[in-house]
């Protein structure tokens, strides 16, 4: 290394040290996993994942990895998608469960899924009798909505500014279970993923009603860096992949 009055650096050589020594690590892990004594695998994993994965699979996600890998402990970050590309490129997390579209490059990655959105009103409005709502007849209500500047909350104000007349109400939240239980109380509708509000429709706190248009569904993926982070993070990106595709068969065989 070279050292100076402000910072340590690694020198050529250092550098070429630095990669024989990750890869004398990964294989260390891959020799204990072949061994089945993954228990003996220890470590930190910074976990960054969006609100909807928070109110979908991540608990059973958590659930899986410990089982599998007890000796591995989860620092998690909730953020915005966009927010976590960036925490993931600047290294203050290992492995980030976000939606695109992605700006940045990352070496690793395993799809997690597609979520689409589905338009929700409390029951008492009775849009749910309507078989194909007016556009006039929604915006008599607010729209509840993704927190400003993110991708779905400019589609909704793109899709509306688009429409002669319109003038919508957008109410952005950057807390979307903080927008769900506002649309319960009947403050206005809103278009959500679908995979969130499943206990409210079948409780039957909410309704799905029939507008002709929604926002893009939410491709998800697990992202890392597959060159630099620890063997477990890739296996933790892989169980997210299994457990994200367990939950959406779920979803469809329950309707």
């Amino acid at each position: 290394m070279q050292r100076d009055a402000g910072s340590v650096r690694l020198t050529s050589r250092g550098q070429v040290l630095l990669e024989s020594a990750r890869a004398v690590l990964r294989a260390a892990d891959q020799l204990i996993e072949a061994a089945g004594q993954n228990a003996l695998i220890d470590g930190q994993l910074r976990l960054g994942v969006t609100e909807m994965i928070v109110h979908t699979w991540v608990r059973e996600f958590l659930r899986v990895l410990k089982e599998r890998y007890p000796g591995i402990t989860v620092e998690l970050t909730v953020d915005l998608s966009a927010n976590l590309e960036t925490e993931l490129a600047e290294k203050s997390i290992d492995l980030a469960f976000q939606s695109g579209p992605f700006r940045l490059q990352t070496s690793g990655s395993m799809e997690l899924g597609v979520y689409p959105y589905i338009w929700i009103a409390a029951p008492e409005t009775g849009l749910q009798d309507l078989a194909d709502i007016p556009v006039e007849t929604l915006l008599q209500y607010p729209i509840l909505t993704h927190a400003r500047g993110t991708v779905p909350y400019n589609e909704v104000s793109n899709h509306f500014a688009s429409l002669p007349d319109a003038r919508a109400r957008l109410v952005p939240s950057s807390n979307l279970a903080a927008c769900i239980h506002m649309t319960v109380q009947g403050l206005g509708v809103a278009t959500v993923p679908a995979a969130m509000v499943t206990d409210e429709l079948r409780r039957g706190e909410l309704v799905r009603i029939h507008y002709a248009w929604t926002p893009n569904s939410l491709a998800f993926a697990a992202r890392y860096d597959a060159e630099r982070a620890a063997t477990y993070v890739a296996r933790a990106a892989a169980i997210a992949s299994e457990v994200s595709h367990a939950y959406r068969l779920d979803l469809e065989e329950t309707g």
